[in-house]
């Protein structure tokens, strides 16, 4: 792949898609549904190049699987081709709730 090729708005958003269904992939180990459907990933910015950042949250903050969920999101990355070095940061604000959960997420846990 040509390490200069500027990608198009449209194409930003079908690997942008691919990204989101490979962290789908991401399961948090406490609840077991993945950090998705969690509402955990918050934006995610691609740059031409190949650079991919993405911001998720956790549900607590002194959560100790952080280190696990970080790697877990590298690992996914790895079956996007396009990507070619990913970021994750860790943002605490907005704080993450429940809101953020998917219908098949509250279903799964039992939320109302």
């Amino acid at each position: 792949m040509d390490e200069n090729k500027m990608w198009s708005e449209t194409e930003i958003e079908e690997i942008k898609k691919v990204i989101m269904e490979n962290l789908e992939q991401v399961i948090d180990p406490e609840l077991g549904i993945d950090i998705v459907n969690l509402g955990l990933v918050y934006e995610v910015n691609l740059y031409n190049g190949g650079y991919c950042e993405i911001k998720i949250t956790l549900t607590t903050m002194g959560c100790p699987l952080a280190d696990v969920i970080t790697q877990d999101i590298m690992d996914a990355m790895k079956n996007v081709p396009e990507i070619k070095e990913t970021e994750v940061k860790l943002i605490w604000y907005p704080a993450w709730t429940t809101d953020r959960m998917s219908r098949y997420a509250r279903i799964a846990l039992g939320i109302r």
